[in-house]
């Protein structure tokens, strides 16, 4: 794996972060971010806004699901309105997801990037490279 993996470059695409445990309505709570909370959208897929502003029609969620292989990811998905439809697009990898963020609020994607590094610092889940 290289060395030296930054927020913003094309490599940092690669980044998947792997939560230790998978969420449930016990834990939950524990993963707040700017006085947002998961929310549980649907079986076992938990959601909760990243970034959202009134002057951008550009929205992101932070998405935690069990994949196949039985780890918990912690993904991200934009948000798209059609007329009064709001929906969720795709999961995208971390990585991918904080250097589109960069694009629109590069303050707001290190923010997202110090709260998965408090989480990978608390021995909760960590970065793993995608291929």
């Amino acid at each position: 794996m290289e060395d030296n993996i930054k927020l913003g470059n094309p490599v940092f695409d690669k980044m998947m972060f792997v939560l230790d445990k998978p969420v449930n309505e016990q834990n939950h709570r524990d993963y707040r971010f700017d006085n947002e909370e998961l929310v549980e959208i649907s079986d076992g897929i938990w959601a909760m806004p990243a970034y959202m502003k009134d002057d951008d029609d550009f929205s992101m969620f932070f998405i935690i699901t069990e994949i196949d292989d039985g780890n918990t990811v912690l993904a991200f998905s934009t948000g798209e309105k059609k007329g009064e439809q709001f929906s969720l697009s795709n999961p995208i990898i971390t990585g991918e997801a904080l250097n589109m963020l960069v694009k629109h609020d590069k303050d707001r994607a290190a923010s997202i990037l110090h709260f998965l590094d408090q989480i990978s610092k608390a021995d909760e889940g960590n970065w793993r490279m995608v291929e």
